[in-house]
């Protein structure tokens, strides 16, 4: 097979079909401002579909962490525990309304916030902890949750990665969607996740108290909902908030991605398995880790990732899958090693963090990954030597 015809990007954004013909519809609806027919179409599906007590979409999942931060009434002095390898947005958040971020080491076998090492970060400014689902891969919910209600503190999922994917507690029957466990949770449908509407996300409200408050914020400090319902007579601004509410066009486009969903997920998950099984006997030799998932998780094949030995080794292979049209990336660096925030974080270390940081590797993964490339992708790096 001649390998030389391949330039095979990183992502690449998947059409359903259905995309223009329901914005198309909102537009002749007369509504595309927000929360239109398209906006709570798709909030029932996210609830009846995953459990999700309410949802409330948003222009981003950056969006709906700073929501969080918010209805958590997060103030100067208060601390939210975080793991460090995740993207700056789950941390700004939080910074923006005055907290110190406490950031946690992850786990050896995986990028997720290593679970026993939270309760030593707890103190009694601790308001909050926010866990990262990455890769789509449940973190241990059954630990935190019980390490949440021993402390009073509240737990945000920020499930950015993570539609479709659930946590197995005990007994195994115990299956719940990731993004329902938390008080507060948060969604991406950037571009480059399984679902999409290119820029757009959704925060997720489990505990009912803060329901009515992440409506008012959501329509930037007014009632405006509460007028809508005729529950006032007029609406006017009562509280903080800020231009959350995305589009009914946004809110279309994601309406067509969601009839596929199925579909979308069982694609990218043969991806995903290919991958595994092909490459598994070359990791071993290469003393390479492949994702892990641990019993409690399920895998959404939102990304499949190599941990490498060592940052020379992975620009190695990225320069060599470069110069074969193969986009590989790495991921998140370590926060709190960041020009920002290091100096606020201090001289704790955090390993395996900073392992993941120098040495992970991103393989394209996305639903109009050809059979031929996905073979292409593979059969390089089986020839890849160090």
């Amino acid at each position: 097979m001649n390998f030389s015809q391949y330039q095979i990007p990183f992502n690449k954004p998947h059409l359903t079909g259905k995309e223009t013909s329901f914005i198309e519809d909102a537009v002749k609806n007369g509504q595309i401002s927000g929360n239109g027919k398209y906006t709570k179409l798709c909030q029932n599906y996210f609830q009846k579909q995953f459990g999700f007590t309410n949802c409330l979409l948003t222009t981003s999942c950056t969006d709906a962490l700073e929501m969080a931060a918010i209805l958590l009434d997060i103030k100067e002095a208060d601390e939210v525990i975080m793991p460090s390898f995740t993207f700056v947005s789950t941390a700004n958040a939080f910074v923006l309304r005055g907290a110190k971020i406490i950031f946690a080491d992850s786990r050896k076998d995986c990028p997720n916030i290593d679970e026993n090492s939270i309760e030593k970060l707890i103190t009694s400014k601790t308001k909050a902890i926010v866990v990262v689902h990455y890769s789509g891969v449940a973190c241990n919910m059954g630990k935190i949750m019980q390490l949440a209600n021993k402390y009073d503190l509240y737990v945000i999922e920020d499930a950015a990665q993570a539609i479709d994917s659930y946590y197995i507690g005990h007994p195994k029957t115990d299956k719940k969607a990731l993004g329902s466990i938390g008080h507060l949770a948060t969604f991406s449908f950037h571009e480059t996740k399984n679902i999409i509407s290119g820029e757009g996300g959704m925060l997720v409200i489990n505990d009912s108290k803060f329901l009515e408050r992440a409506e008012v914020i959501w329509e930037k400090g007014t009632n405006r909902s509460d007028f809508f319902r005729k529950k006032v007579h007029k609406y006017e601004w009562v509280d903080i908030g800020s231009s959350f509410l995305p589009s009914d066009i946004i809110a279309a486009f994601l309406y067509a991605q969601l009839g596929e969903l199925n579909d979308i997920q069982q694609k990218r998950k043969d991806i995903w398995n290919t991958y595994y099984d092909n490459l598994s006997e070359w990791a071993k030799k290469h003393k390479i880790q492949l994702p892990y998932i641990p019993k409690y998780a399920t895998n959404n094949a939102h990304l499949f990732y190599l941990v490498v030995e060592n940052q020379d080794q992975r620009q190695k292979i990225l320069t060599y899958l470069k110069n074969l049209g193969i986009l590989a990336v790495f991921h998140y660096q370590s926060l709190h090693k960041s020009k920002f925030y290091h100096d606020f974080h201090g001289s704790r270390e955090l390993p395996e963090c900073d392992r993941y940081s120098s040495s992970l590797i991103r393989l394209p993964l996305f639903y109009d990954l050809t059979n031929n490339e996905l073979q292409y992708i593979i059969e390089s790096l089986l020839m890849f030597e160090k």
